[in-house]
């Protein structure tokens, strides 16, 4: 591999890694400043808080009633991923297995809801579900997450569906596997990878979906990231510190599910097959 060892490449390095250094300092500093403002009992013109205190922590949960807030939370999670799952795996084998006229344009329909802006279709979403009874319910916002994350999942299936050579399940069907057996014995055990990516990213994207969850949600099916927006702007007089450690409960709920979802998934694995698989078509 040939460097270039030139002024103005040196220049041009030196300059984006000044700018990345800026951005995650940046970065580093409002996190840390959030998180010391949530065990500071009085911050006010010092560098620092002056005294750390875990009572805020206590008074969010009990004033914001983060419990049942986190139980709404994951209850609409982990049916979105389990809806999701059903439908895009299935959706993904068959546009993996099969090809149909206006196939490309299936695919570019299923792109659009990743691309778009939620707010965009959104309010026109959250219209329809108002319109048809279920907005402001727990299944209203498991619907409105709906139309972002089977595309998802199905983008993401996709490579790992076409990686597995037909022949494998025409064997298995020469020997008698019927289509439930096929998927439960032969397919779902080459698959758990891909599904267990793909869900995995789907849980902690519901869990930080703002947009749709905030328009379709009622007083009794906010999640976590929306119940922090109304701490924020509701009428009254809270603690700032309080507010903060709310915050703090939410990044840290969002990011344990994230390292979790790393666990299983590289983030280049998917471009990776994706690039790999034409050689093998």
């Amino acid at each position: 591999m040939i460097r270039d060892t030139t002024i103005g490449a040196k220049l041009w390095i030196t300059a984006i890694w000044v700018v990345v250094g800026f951005f995650v300092l940046n970065l580093v500093a409002m996190i840390a400043t959030v998180i010391l403002s949530s065990f500071g009992t009085r911050w006010l013109g010092t560098w620092v808080p002056a005294g750390l205190t875990t009572r805020w922590y206590f008074s969010a949960w009990s004033e914001f009633q983060l419990y049942d807030v986190l139980v709404v939370t994951f209850q609409i999670a982990f049916t979105v991923v389990a809806l999701s799952g059903l439908l895009g795996v299935t959706a993904a084998y068959a546009l993996a297995r099969r090809d149909f006229p206006g196939k490309k344009l299936v695919m570019l329909l299923f792109l659009l809801p990743l691309l778009v802006p939620p707010i965009t279709f959104g309010i026109p979403l959250a219209t329809v579900l108002y319109q048809a009874g279920v907005g402001g319910t727990f299944w209203g916002v498991v619907l409105a997450n709906l139309v972002p994350t089977v595309p998802f999942v199905i983008l993401v299936m996709i490579p790992f569906i076409e990686q597995i050579d037909p022949k494998i399940e025409a064997a298995a069907r020469v020997f008698g596997a019927n289509t439930f057996k096929l998927f439960l014995h032969v397919l779902l055990p080459m698959l758990v990878p891909g599904i267990l990516a793909a869900l995995l990213l789907v849980l902690v994207r519901t869990v930080g979906m703002f947009e749709l969850t905030f328009l379709t949600a009622g007083p009794t099916s906010q999640t976590l990231v929306v119940a922090l927006y109304y701490s924020v702007f509701a009428s009254g007089v809270r603690a700032v510190q309080s507010i903060d450690a709310m915050a703090v409960i939410y990044m840290i709920t969002t990011l344990v599910w994230l390292l979790i979802a790393l666990r299983f998934v590289n983030p280049t694995q998917i471009v990776a097959r994706a690039k790999q698989q034409p050689a093998s078509t």
